[in-house]
């Protein structure tokens, strides 16, 4: 596939909310390397903190969008049910976070990168830097 057939950047609905998607040139010729689509998910982390995080995934989710051959996008609220350390290993487990209004905490922007062989993303919530 073509780079400028990659149809980036775009805008997707997540909870009916729109998302625009934007990538590196390096991005976009990583996926138009891949065999298999890539899964990005936006996980926004309740707890004693708020931590925005994107995480990339090998597999597919039913819940995520196409965006389209090369690219799914997903967002996922989660918590976890304790502060401090109060768990065995670096970050404590992770449950789904259920969120009454989810169109509220659906990001604005998401933008990848491919730097030195490993994914890299961000999103936010005002207008794209």
């Amino acid at each position: 596939m073509k780079l400028q057939d990659m149809r980036l950047p775009a805008s997707i609905a997540i909870h009916d909310r729109s998302l625009t998607i934007t990538t590196s040139k390096a991005a976009r010729h990583a996926l138009s390397q891949r065999h298999a689509p890539l899964r990005v998910e936006m996980e926004l982390y309740f707890s004693c903190l708020i931590r925005k995080q994107v995480r990339f995934h090998e597999t597919l989710a039913d819940e995520a969008v196409r965006v389209n051959d090369q690219l799914q996008v997903s967002f996922r609220p989660v918590m976890t049910r304790a502060c401090g350390k109060d768990y065995d290993g670096d970050e404590p487990p992770l449950t789904d976070f259920p969120i009454v209004n989810a169109r509220a905490y659906v990001p604005r922007w998401l933008h990848i990168d491919y730097v030195h062989g490993q994914w890299q993303g961000e999103f936010g919530y005002e207008k794209q830097p």
